[in-house]
C-alpha cells in the first residue's frame, strides 16, 4: 500500500512539475523586462532538474540523478553570466 501511495506521489510531483515549467516558459517568454526573464530562466532549470530527480527515483536508474546534476551545474553558470551582463553589459572582460 506505501509503495502505490508513493508511486502516485510522485507521478504527481512530475505533473505538477511539468505544469512548473511550463509557467516558467510563459514567463520567460512574455516577460516585460530582462530581469523576468532571467527569472523564468532560473525558475525553468530549477523546475527541469527537479523534474529528473523524481524521474529518476520513479524509474530506479542513475542516469537521471547525473543529468540533473549537468543541468544544475550549467543553469547556475548561466545565471551567474545573465546576472552579469545584466549588471554591467559585457560577459567577458
Amino acid at each position: 500500500m506505501t509503495a502505490t501511495i508513493l508511486w502516485f506521489a510522485m507521478g504527481y510531483a512530475q505533473i505538477a512539475l511539468a505544469l512548473a515549467a511550463c509557467l516558467a516558459c510563459v514567463r520567460t517568454l512574455r516577460g516585460p523586462r530582462a530581469q523576468d526573464r532571467v527569472l523564468g530562466l532560473d525558475t525553468l532549470y530549477v523546475t527541469a532538474m527537479l523534474l529528473f530527480v523524481v524521474t529518476g527515483l520513479r524509474a530506479g536508474t542513475p542516469f537521471f540523478f547525473e543529468a540533473a546534476m549537468v543541468i544544475g551545474v550549467l543553469g547556475f553558470v548561466s545565471s551567474v553570466a545573465l546576472a552579469k551582463f545584466l549588471i554591467r553589459g559585457e560577459v567577458i572582460e
